[in-house]
C-alpha cells in the first residue's frame, strides 16, 4: 500500500468518466467503426483523422496535455495532444503507424479509467466501516476477495506505462510494460476471477436477507462519486478489464510491423494474457462444475448400474427435460405415446432419468459420451410431434444399443441437443470458413446455460448455424470459443470483404504467434 501511495497517476483525473462507463463508449465507437463496410469510408472516416478538418475542435496549446485530455462523449486520441497535433513527427507517419500509436494510447487512457474506478470500489465501498459493520470477516473476504491489490497492480501498471509514454511520446511502448507486469497479474486475477461464485452468492444473498446492508448499500450507491453506479458493477470490474487488455494488445499486435521487436513483445504479452483468462475461466468452470455435481449427486438415485458422479474431471455440459415419442407399431395407425425423459449430458457420460417430484431423478440408463450420438429426424410427422431428434446409445451401461426418438419444445432446443451430443471437434481453421456469415454483438450477453456464448459489445461472431426462433450458433474470432446465443444482441455484417478482412486480421494474430513460440 506504501508503494501505491507513493506512485501519483498524472492520467487517473483525465477522464470524467468512470470506466463502466469509458469502456461502454470505446465500444460502441468499435461497433459503429465495424459497421462501416466500404474500407475506403472506413479510413476516411475512421476515429483516428489524418486530415485537420476531421479532427474535433483545436485546444491551446499552452495548456498542459495531461490536464487536457478528457472522455466525454468520445474517447480520446493521441493525436489531440498539442505536442503531437500538427508536428512533422506526425505529418512523416503513415496512416498505419498513427493506427498503432493509437491503439498503445488507448491502452494507457483506459487503464487509467480502469484505476479510477477501482479507487472508488476500494476507499468507497470496501474501506466503508459502515458496510464492514454489516459483514463478517467471511464474507468480507468472499464479496471483496482481493480487490486491493488489484488496485496496486493497476496503479503500478499505470505508472510504468506513463513513465514509457514522457519518455516518447511518439514512439512509445506498451507491450514490453505489460509483458513485464504478466506475472503480478496473475497473482492477483487468478484468485479473484476463480472467487467469482463465491462473490455472486454472497452478494445474493447479502442483497436479499439482510436489510441492514441493503439500505447501507443504496446510500453508497447515491454519493456522487459512483456516478449512479452500482457496487455490482464495480466488482465485476477486473473480470472485465483482463479480458478487454488481452483484446486491446491483440489490437496493437495486428497492427505491428511483422518481423519486428515491437510484434515479439506484442505477441508474447498478448499469449500471457491469453493463458491467464484460460486459467481463470477453467478455475471458475471447475468450481462451478464441482458444486454442480455434488447438488446432483443429492438429486439422483439409481435404479440401474451405479456409478460414482462426482469427479474432479467432470463437468455438466447440458441438461434438461426432453419428450420421448414412443410408437405401437402394431397398431395400424402407429399410435404415439409420450413420457417425460431428463437427460444430463457430462463431458465424459449421459445419464437419463425419469424426473420425480422435488426437483430429483432416477436414472434407468446411461452411456460414456463416446457411445452417445444426436442425429436430425427426417421422419415426418403431424400435429404436435415437431422439433424431432434421434438418440442413440451406441452402447448403454449393459452393453446394448439403444436408440430413442426426442421432442423439443423449441427448433432452438433441438439443434442446441444435436450439437452438444456430437462428437468433440477440433479448433476450427477461420480460413476454411470464408463465407460463413459474420454477425457483430451490439448488447452484452451473459451466458445462462453451459452450452451458450457469453459476449461483450464489440465482439465478432462466424455464424455456423441458425434456428428459426432466433438463436445462432456461432465461434467468437478473438478465442474461437463456441456457443449459442440469441440473435437480438447481434447484427450481421453484410459485407463479404470485410468477413475476409476480419479472417485475415485473425490469421495475423496466430501467425505471429506460430513465429515468435516456434523459434524457442
Amino acid at each position: 500500500m506504501e508503494n501505491f501511495k507513493r506512485r501519483h497517476s498524472k492520467l487517473i483525473n483525465s477522464s470524467r468518466l468512470l470506466y463502466q462507463e469509458y469502456s461502454d463508449v470505446v465500444l460502441n465507437k468499435a461497433i459503429q467503426s465495424q459497421k462501416r463496410v466500404d474500407s475506403f469510408a472506413e479510413d476516411i472516416e475512421s476515429s483516428f483523422p489524418s486530415s485537420p478538418r476531421l479532427r474535433r475542435k483545436v485546444l491551446s496549446p499552452q495548456d498542459s496535455y495531461l490536464q487536457r485530455l478528457s472522455v466525454s462523449s468520445n474517447a480520446s486520441l493521441w493525436q489531440d495532444i498539442p505536442m503531437i497535433r500538427g508536428s512533422r513527427m506526425l505529418l512523416n507517419m503513415s496512416r498505419d503507424e498513427q493506427k498503432l500509436q493509437e491503439a498503445k494510447f488507448e491502452l494507457i487512457m483506459s487503464e487509467a479509467s480502469y484505476l479510477r474506478s477501482l479507487n472508488v470500489a476500494v476507499d468507497h465501498f470496501q474501506r466503508s466501516a459502515e458496510l464492514q459493520s454489516m459483514l463478517t470477516n467471511q464474507e468480507r473476504q468472499w464479496l471483496f476477495s482481493r480487490l486491493h491489490d488489484v488496485r496496486d497492480v493497476s496503479a503500478s501498471f499505470l505508472f510504468d506505462l506513463e513513465e514509457k509514454f514522457e519518455e516518447d511520446i511518439f514512439t512509445f511502448h506498451v507491450c514490453d510494460v505489460a509483458l513485464k507486469h504478466a506475472p503480478e497479474f496473475r497473482r492477483v486475477y487468478l484468485p479473484y476471477v476463480t472467487n467469482q461464485t463465491y462473490q455472486e452468492q454472497t452478494f445474493q444473498r447479502l442483497l436479499n436477507g439482510n436489510a441492514g446492508f441493503q439500505q447501507v448499500l443504496e446510500r453508497l450507491e447515491s454519493d456522487p462519486v459512483c456516478q449512479r453506479l452500482s457496487l455490482k458493477s464495480f466488482l465485476i470490474l477486473p473480470f472485465q478489464r483482463i479480458t478487454r487488455l488481452k483484446l486491446l494488445l491483440q489490437n496493437i499486435l495486428k497492427r505491428t510491423r511483422p518481423g519486428s521487436e515491437e510484434e515479439v513483445q506484442a505477441t508474447q504479452a498478448y499469449d500471457a494474457l491469453e493463458k491467464l483468462i484460460k486459467d481463470c475461466n477453467e478455475n471458475v468452470q471447475r468450481m462451478k462444475s464441482t458444486e454442480e455435481l455434488i447438488y446432483l449427486s443429492q438429486k439422483i438415485e439409481f435404479e440401474c448400474k451405479i456409478f460414482p458422479l462426482i469427479s474432479q474431471s467432470r463437468r455438466l455440459v447440458k441438461c434438461g427435460e426432453l419428450t420421448a415419442l414412443d410408437f405401437n407399431t402394431l397398431s395400424p395407425k402407429w399410435k404415439v405415446t409420450t413420457r417425460p425423459i431428463y437427460l444430463h449430458l457430462f463431458n465424459d457420460c449421459l445419464l437419463l432419468s425419469r424426473p420425480k417430484e422435488g426437483g430429483r431423478f432416477v436414472v434407468f440408463d446411461h452411456a460414456a459420451f463416446s457411445d452417445v450420438r444426436g442425429e436430425k429426424c427426417e421422419m415426418k410427422l403431424h400435429g404436435t410431434n415437431k422439433n424431432v431428434f434421434r438418440l442413440f446409445l451406441l452402447q448403454n451401461y449393459q452393453g446394448n444399443r439403444v436408440e430413442f426418438l426426442f421432442r423439443t419444445e423449441t427448433h432452438s432446443e433441438k439443434l442446441r441437443w444435436i450439437s452438444a451430443l456430437a462428437p468433440p471437434r477440433g479448433e476450427l481453421d477461420l480460413l476454411e470458413c470464408p463465407d460463413a456469415p459474420q454477425v457483430q454483438c451490439i448488447k452484452t450477453y451473459k451466458a445462462r446455460e453451459n452450452d451458450e456464448l457469453a459476449l461483450e459489445k464489440a465482439d465478432i461472431i462466424m455464424v455456423m448455424q441458425y434456428s428459426n426462433d432466433g438463436w445462432m450458433e456461432g465461434v467468437k474470432l478473438s478465442d474461437r470459443e463456441r456457443g449459442w446465443f440469441p440473435s437480438e444482441h447481434v447484427e450481421l455484417i453484410s459485407c463479404k470483404e470485410v468477413w475476409q478482412k476480419n479472417l485475415k486480421e485473425e490469421q495475423r494474430v496466430k501467425n505471429a504467434k506460430q513465429q515468435v513460440f516456434c523459434k524457442k
